[in-house]
């Protein structure tokens, strides 16, 4: 299956329509202390970002490891897949060591990243963590994406396919009470303020894209928790650096 598609809502010319859309649609927020989130409610246009999900949800070969959390096992609440270029250090986490397929497996997951490299000139990704959300019971706990082998300042690209879900930031607590991974424990308690400096939340929609830099993975944790409204799939597509 052969898909390419043109990135008409990312083009890398400056003076581009749709370029300068983007940018006025992006919202950015400066976290404090050297963090930032950027957010794009669209990076890819509709008909494209279906054609996709469509792939992604048939062509992947998803799988819903057993992880350790707290010293016990417990099967991970959502799907996942691992894709990195050659000779990238092995991602391991909550016990889990995915196996790590090459770009050259899906060469739609090459069009993604180009879009978002044509979005976000400059950056540099060489691995990527799927995720499938199958329903408002699969989540993401509480976590910081501040394994040693992305560096002290990593920028996470993160675009979403599908369902819109919610996504929440807050400080992180102190390392006395933050455990890295926490997907045994659902957010129990919905954020208050939306307003508050402490904590935000944005709603991840189809073909949108969020950004995360700078200090963000060493002072925020962040979530995507159970809806019980969310009844259809969402695909995320986390873009990382690793440092070799």
């Amino acid at each position: 299956m052969s898909l390419r598609f043109r990135a008409k809502e990312a083009k890398a010319n400056p003076d581009d329509d749709d370029e300068k859309n983007q940018k006025k649609q992006r919202m950015v927020v400066d976290l404090g202390n050297g963090s930032e989130v950027i957010y794009f409610p669209r990076i890819i246009k509709m008909e494209d970002s279906w054609k996709f999900f469509d792939y992604l949800n048939n062509r992947i070969p998803w799988n819903r490891p057993t992880i350790r959390v707290f010293g016990r096992s417990c099967l991970q609440p959502r799907d996942t897949c691992y894709v990195a270029g050659e000779g990238v250090t092995q991602l391991i986490y909550s016990g889990y060591r995915p196996h790590p397929y090459s770009w050259d497996d899906f060469p739609p997951l090459k069009d993604i990243l180009d879009i978002v490299l044509k979005v976000l000139p400059g950056s540099r990704f060489n691995s990527l963590l799927l995720n499938r959300y199958k329903g408002g019971n699969d989540y993401v706990g509480w976590h910081a994406d501040d394994e040693k082998l992305y560096g002290s300042t990593p920028e996470i690209a993160s675009v979403s396919f599908g369902c819109e879900r919610d996504f929440f930031l807050k400080i992180k607590p102190s390392k006395s009470s933050q455990d890295r991974r926490t997907d045994d424990e659902p957010v129990s308690k919905r954020l208050k303020k939306k307003d508050n400096l402490d904590q935000h939340s944005f709603t991840l929609k189809h073909g949108s894209m969020l950004v995360m830099r700078g200090y963000t993975q060493r002072d925020w944790i962040h979530s995507v928790p159970r809806r019980a409204k969310a009844e259809s799939t969402r695909i995320n597509l986390t873009f990382r650096h690793v440092l070799q």
